[in-house]
């Protein structure tokens, strides 16, 4: 986490378990709220936020209590999402993305070197990023070019990464890599990259529609550092048991804090057009009752995906079952076209309210940051990968 001020560090409160979503909470609607805009208008990282997350002690909020992290747990996180989703969702996106590290961090890294990492990511709130796509895959983040080269002090990689949200701003970069230089595409490893090992060269710029605090620009990265930052699991294996079935459900969780801030406003809108002519039904009052049905089955959809994984966390033949992944896919798809048809519909309840930029009542920023969730990983692809799935799937 970077200082505040030169030569100081802030101090960090412990928030334990069992507060972590209403802290989450606060600092939306306290700090993410009102930066929101200039964070949207300007496409940059949501810096103010992230400090204050910080200064709570969230960003270690899914670290074991062993480590000095809260310990909390998926649940808390993606309760708190979905409320950093409402006010900002630059912001919820960049905290989700980083808890998705954490995860595969906790749940698969094992050497002395990332448990150590562990423990000053809890006291310094350490921010990480994400490295998985690679120029000349196709955009498929199963298989890499660049391979881990091991010497005799440690390891080397280079990867030119044509996305890599917030990279100038992160503190540490989980980096997908092919073994060795004799391993195939697919066999993969993760690897820990921070400085001073860790070197990034820009390129290109991030000028979006949507989604433009999470500045995902391109990079080309190399790094060095020990053995040890090496993830133990095969990365065939961490995505299978965690980053992809964490990374749709936390990013299914701030969508529906999206559509939830949307609806929210829709409800504001015809709760005025109903003051001006008491004892009046308005006539968007119907559409109303309808998306916010639809919004109801948004969220038990998103609840219950959550309860799943947790149900299943602890066994790897469940978390790598066909049906499971499935359910996952199936979940980001769903919560990816949910988002966008929920303030669609508002926007048809609140008018041209809703389309302009100077409104209480506008939606734009909403629409433009929902358009992108289908895009992250694109829905074709994980739909084509469910068809395969379902194809071997046996009949239980």
């Amino acid at each position: 986490m970077t200082a505040t001020a030169e030569g100081t560090t802030p101090i960090v409160i412990r928030t334990p378990a069992g507060q972590v979503a209403a802290r989450m909470a606060a600092v939306a609607d306290a700090v993410a709220g009102p930066a929101a805009v200039s964070v949207d208008a300007e496409a940059r990282f949501p810096s103010e936020t992230i400090e204050a997350l910080a200064a709570e002690g969230l960003l270690s909020a899914l670290v074991p209590a062993e480590f000095g992290g809260a310990g909390a747990t998926l649940a808390e996180v993606s309760q708190g999402l979905v409320s950093l989703g409402k006010r900002c969702a630059s912001s919820a996106m960049v905290l989700a993305m980083h808890h998705i590290q954490v995860a595969c961090l906790v749940r698969h890294g094992r050497t002395d070197t990332l448990r150590d990492f562990l423990r000053e990511l809890v006291d310094d709130q350490l921010l990480l990023a994400s490295a998985t796509t690679e120029v000349g895959t196709g955009g498929d983040v199963g298989s890499s070019v660049c391979a881990l080269v091991v010497e005799v002090d440690g390891f080397r990689v280079e990867k030119q990464a044509p996305v890599i949200s917030y990279a100038s701003n992160a503190d540490a970069i989980l980096v997908t890599t092919r073994r060795s230089a004799d391993s195939p595409a697919s066999d993969q490893v993760l690897v820990l990259c921070r400085p001073p090992g860790l070197e990034l060269e820009q390129v290109g710029e991030w000028n979006t529609l949507g989604f433009r605090g999470t500045c995902s620009t391109g990079f080309f990265l190399r790094a060095t550092g020990p053995l040890g930052a090496v993830l133990d699991d095969p990365y065939g294996e961490i995505s299978r048991e965690t980053m992809l079935p964490f990374a749709h459900l936390v990013w299914s969780s701030l969508w529906l804090g999206i559509a939830t801030d949307a609806v929210d406003q829709a409800r504001r809108f015809v709760q005025a057009e109903a003051r001006k002519k008491p004892g009046t039904l308005p006539p968007a009052a119907l559409r109303l009752a309808e998306v916010t049905s639809v919004l109801q089955q948004f969220t038990d959809m998103v609840r219950s995906a959550v309860a799943r994984f947790e149900e299943f966390q602890d066994d790897p033949d469940r978390l790598t079952s066909v049906g499971f992944g499935v359910g996952m896919n199936s979940l980001k798809v769903s919560a990816s076209t949910l988002v966008v048809d929920v303030v669609r519909e508002c926007m048809l309840i609140c008018g041209l309210a809703s389309y302009r930029l100077d409104s209480p009542f506008s939606l734009g920023r909403h629409l433009r940051d929902a358009m992108g969730a289908s895009l992250m990983v694109n829905n074709d692809r994980i739909l084509a990968h469910n068809a395969q799935m379902l194809l071997a799937q046996r009949s239980e």
